[in-house]
């Protein structure tokens, strides 16, 4: 195996599953089983490989296996292009989620340097309909897959927008206070906007000629109150500017903590909103995979792909689709389904594993 896979997998009291071992190989990967056996739970642990709070946002504390509520450990061989990597991740009743990297203590955000993982879970099905938040925490994570870097920009930003917050919540009106936080707010704003236009533009081009079998999708990026200027001196003049009406508001109202992303279908014209269900899920799997094209691309080497129930909600010849996208490819993709039938397309070509719940505990065969 040449490219970005994980080769060993091992669970420890993670949600339902007391201890699971994988070993795997470069094909595609199929976890069957009914609902509530634990196969999304297996994503869910993969997905913790890389920057952030995994496939399901959730906190440390709720990936804890019940009754035992002891500590619960991720361990993955992770293997690259040029070397071979242990990646640990683990977490204790009441404490935050640690990472170990060839068993040396780092910061999560070290891992999107090493692991690139993109995913598609059922909830996400309704990014276009629901709320800002959702969006650009998609377009967000997909940034940070094409620019590591970017995580970074966001958290600094985001510690230095609370501070600047609870300065506006407490009414202080002495500008001396401010002019530090909005420095530091315009400094990582600018990176975070100049890397999101950057992402967009990678995945309209990661479109352009794919000849895939999904529709494009056209993105684009908008702020409340017009768009924002992308150079730090100039972002710093619109907090300045923005401070009494902040003040009024008890809180920030112009800033890349505000954006949103749109998508509309190139061929009809239509926003995604508008679109049936159908179209949606095909926007959204058009976007994952150019995601998933751009990092093969940049990187010379496909990221490890995690498809949640993702068959079920397609008719058979856009399923057939996606795998032949993904065999194409070429990367490394777990996906979940509740029977195997739904990834019949693919033959010997994926490797199949059963989860069944047993006794309280998820439990995985060939």
């Amino acid at each position: 195996m040449t490219g970005l896979a994980v080769t060993r997998l091992t669970l420890s009291h993670f949600r339902s599953h007391l201890r699971t071992e994988l070993s795997v190989d470069e094909r595609p990967l199929a976890f069957c089983g009914p609902n509530g056996a634990g196969k999304t739970n297996i994503l869910e642990a993969v997905s913790l490989l890389s920057p952030g709070r995994g496939l399901r946002r959730a906190s440390a504390e709720e990936m804890i296996r019940q009754p035992e509520s002891i500590g619960w450990k991720v361990v993955a061989q992770v293997t690259v292009p040029t070397q071979v990597h242990e990646i640990e991740t683990a977490a204790e009743p009441g404490q935050a989620r640690q990472v170990r990297i060839d068993g040396k203590a780092e910061p999560k955000i070290a891992l999107g340097r090493i692991v690139r993982v993109i995913w598609l879970t059922p909830p996400m099905d309704r990014l276009w309909i629901e709320g800002a938040g959702g969006r650009r925490r998609f377009l967000d994570r997909m940034t940070m897959s094409l620019e590591p870097g970017h995580g970074e920009a966001v958290l600094g930003y985001e510690r230095a927008m609370r501070e600047r917050n609870r300065l506006l919540k407490d009414n202080v009106r002495d500008p001396h206070w401010y002019v530090a936080l909005e420095r530091q707010m315009a400094e990582t704003g600018a990176r975070i906007i100049a890397n999101r236009r950057a992402a967009v533009s990678r995945i309209a081009a990661a479109q352009d000629g794919a000849g895939t079998a999904f529709p494009v999708a056209e993105l684009s990026l908008g702020h409340p109150g017009g768009e924002l200027p992308e150079g730090s001196t100039d972002l710093a003049d619109v907090l300045n500017r923005g401070r009494h009406a902040d003040l009024a508001a008890g809180r920030t109202l112009r800033g890349p903590h505000r954006a949103d992303m749109t998508a509309t279908y190139a061929e009809k014209g239509v926003s995604a909103a508008q679109c049936s269900t159908g179209e949606q899920k095909a926007l959204l799997i058009s976007i994952v995979l150019a995601n998933a094209r751009a990092l093969s691309e940049d990187t010379g080497s496909p990221p490890i792909i995690l498809l949640d129930e993702v068959a079920a909600h397609l008719d058979s010849d856009r399923r057939a689709a996606l795998f032949a996208e993904i065999l194409r490819l070429g990367g490394q993709a777990w996906m979940t389904g509740t029977g195997p039938e739904l990834l019949e397309d693919l033959g010997d070509r994926v490797r199949i594993f059963h989860v069944a719940a047993r006794n309280g505990r998820s439990e995985v065969s060939p």
